[in-house]
């Protein structure tokens, strides 16, 4: 999900954070990730900056806080963040990580749906963080080559 920076001000206005460049940076970064982001992640893209590590994690937290960047996998211990769509459920989906290149992937909306359920498990079920671990396609055929 791409965003421009005049898109990124309005979401920072919108909950009444203040628009700073590390935030616009941040923002920039999950919004143009193929995948949830950790912490390390965003630090990595981010390269030389200006900023220290503490600034950003701190803008992290506040993003995440604000509801824009909500942590959406917790794979192995590390937070992972994404950019929050226009619904508050917009990244309620399954990830995956691989075992062998740690890569973390979301997964298909047909995954999600076959674990819908009704009853009383239901509402838990939704807001619950699935998370699937094993090879992924790149790696499996690499192991087969």
């Amino acid at each position: 999900m791409r965003i421009t920076k005049n898109e990124a001000r309005r979401r920072l206005r919108e909950r009444g954070l203040r628009v700073t460049a590390p935030r616009l940076a941040v923002l920039g970064i999950l919004a143009n990730a193929e995948g949830p982001m950790s912490f390390t992640q965003v630090l990595d893209l981010l390269g030389d900056s200006d900023w220290d590590q503490a600034t950003i994690y701190r803008n992290l937290v506040k993003l995440r806080e604000a509801g824009l960047a909500p942590v959406v996998s917790r794979v192995d211990g590390i937070d992972r963040y994404a950019l929050a769509g226009d619904h508050e459920d917009a990244h309620r989906h399954p990830h995956f990580l691989c075992e062998d290149c740690g890569r973390v992937a979301c997964l298909k909306e047909e995954i999600a749906a076959a674990l819908s359920i009704d009853g009383p498990w239901a509402e838990s079920i939704r807001s619950a963080m699935v998370q699937l671990l094993g090879h992924c396609p790149d790696c499996l055929a690499r192991a087969d080559a």
